[in-house]
């Protein structure tokens, strides 16, 4: 499920699964993720790059996480409604995290009743994982059934691991991606990253 451009692939690869493992907050997320029977499904966004990043830096403590990000890809459920019960299931095994659930499939209605744009279905949780805006956080993580944790990575980890910040124009506006950079302060917080103009 995971692919890369880069021929460091299997390094960085065992690098944030050694990294997941590691982490007891994200292995039981995961975990609690897992017991939902969702296919397929990854935890993504900024619970994988602030997990990197901060190691990346040598933080003895872990950047507290706003939320934690779970998408999955289901196109026989309608996103809002299944979303909401999902996380009410997700808070009641661990409250103490802030979730948010998306189906994947059914993102293209938010962006029709919230932001009024036509744009076309995610055809797979990777096509979705893919048009995040910034390529480094284009990664998302799962807990197979052996307990083994598989990546989504589209756009490959090289720019995770390199701490590049880049737009990924998929389908984030390059202002979006500015507006995303000055308000989630990763020069502030991550000052190592080398964070590139849209």
């Amino acid at each position: 499920m995971s692919q890369s451009h880069s021929p460091f692939l299997s390094e960085y690869h065992q690098r944030l699964t050694g990294l997941v493992r590691a982490s007891p907050l994200l292995m039981e997320a995961l975990r609690a993720v897992r017991a939902l029977g969702l296919n397929p499904w990854c935890i993504g966004v900024g619970a994988v790059r602030s997990l990197v990043w901060d190691d990346l830096h040598g933080f003895a403590v872990p950047t507290p996480l706003d939320d934690v990000d779970v998408v999955y890809f289901d196109p026989t459920v309608e996103g809002a409604v299944h979303d909401a019960a999902l996380e009410t299931r997700l808070r009641h095994a661990m409250p103490s995290v802030a979730w948010e659930v998306t189906n994947q499939a059914t993102v293209h209605h938010w962006f029709a009743r919230h932001l009024g744009l036509q744009v076309p279905p995610l055809a797979s949780l990777e096509d979705g994982v893919g048009t995040w805006p910034e390529i480094a956080t284009c990664v998302g993580v799962f807990l197979r059934a052996d307990d083994s944790i598989g990546v989504v990575a589209p756009h490959g980890l090289d720019d995770l691991f390199q701490l590049v910040v880049r737009h990924n124009p998929v389908r984030a506006a390059a202002q979006t991606y500015r507006e995303r950079v000055a308000s989630k302060r990763f020069a502030e917080r991550w000052p190592l990253l080398s964070i590139r103009p849209a």
